[in-house]
């Protein structure tokens, strides 16, 4: 039987080249990149003003985790389906709605458990030495004080929507935070955009690329190479399965998790991006260099089992 080609899935292979652009696939991903960010960022925000007016602080927190809800499907679900209906036609195809097995959603949820601790101990790792830079130079000392300030607002607009007093808040919170977003950010990313940059660039870039742009999206200063990473990884789940649920389980395991420790824990250092761990650096470090071998097999391991899959076909 032949082998299939270094870096292609035949069956995913097949699936794309049935799709037929009306324009250029790279032309369409930075459409979608830069139409979906401007609705979301810049409409939303427009929308924030002419319902809650200039004073947010004291808006009612439910009402505005019912605008974000509302954002998140008008402002970038819709836009990715109304986009791949346009550029390809076949939204399913493009978007990859179809059913994933779920020993192979298994598998990938189990890389996600090694892939957490591995990015939180690369947290303490990279904001300790941040910090001992800053210390050493005036310069970095001041971008870590611009990062200081970028970070406190998005905290507090975490904790603001992650806070709940009662049941009917916390499914509100669950829904905005972790149901929603799964599906919205996935269907938009790991969907029409990485679709786009498969059609016109090795599996590899694609997932590189498409990981960047949902790192970016976040605005999380120190949290943005842990973005981009989950990024990668969920992007190299959708293209080994062919299947968009999977991401989108990915994405809502890894969201409901902060939400239900945010929930136990409150405003944890556990759930800080800042925070600097330097009683236990050594710790960190040796934690994070295990992590990532133990990770690197498992990929090995993914490769491997995706592979036999496709010779068995």
């Amino acid at each position: 039987m032949e082998k299939p080609a270094e870096g292609k899935n035949k069956s995913m292979e097949k699936n794309l080249d049935s799709l037929k652009p009306n324009i250029a696939p790279l032309s369409a991903a930075f459409i979608g990149l830069v139409g979906v960010f401007l609705l979301y960022q810049v409409g939303g925000s427009v929308v924030t003003l002419i319902i809650f007016g200039f004073n947010i602080d004291k808006a009612d927190v439910n009402a505005m985790r019912l605008l974000t809800i509302a954002s998140q499907l008008l402002f970038i679900l819709l836009p990715a389906l109304l986009l791949a209906r346009y550029v390809y036609e076949d939204v399913t195809t493009a978007i990859r709605f179809r059913s994933a097995k779920i020993a192979e959603v298994g598998i990938f949820l189990l890389g996600l458990t090694i892939l957490i601790p591995l990015l939180q101990n690369y947290l303490y790792v990279q904001n300790y030495i941040l910090d001992w830079l800053a210390k050493k130079s005036a310069f970095v000392h001041s971008i870590k004080a611009t990062l200081d300030k970028l970070d406190l607002i998005v905290e507090g607009a975490y904790n603001q929507l992650l806070t709940a007093r009662n049941v009917p808040e916390g499914i509100l919170v669950i829904t905005a935070a972790a149901i929603v977003p799964a599906l919205c950010e996935e269907t938009l990313f790991r969907g029409f955009i990485q679709t786009s940059f498969e059609l016109k660039t090795t599996p590899f870039k694609a997932a590189l690329i498409t990981g960047a742009f949902f790192g970016l999206y976040h605005f999380n200063p120190y949290g943005l190479l842990p973005l981009i990473a989950l990024g990668i990884y969920f992007s190299y789940a959708v293209y080994k399965t062919n299947s968009l649920a999977t991401s989108v389980s990915l994405h809502f395991t890894n969201n409901i998790v902060s939400v239900l420790l945010f929930f136990i824990l409150g405003d944890s250092d556990m759930l800080k991006s800042n925070v600097v761990d330097s009683a236990n650096i050594v710790s960190n470090s040796i934690q994070l260099i295990l992590l990532l071998i133990v990770f690197s097999l498992f990929i090995l391991f993914t490769i491997k089992y995706f592979n036999n899959k496709e010779e068995r076909k």
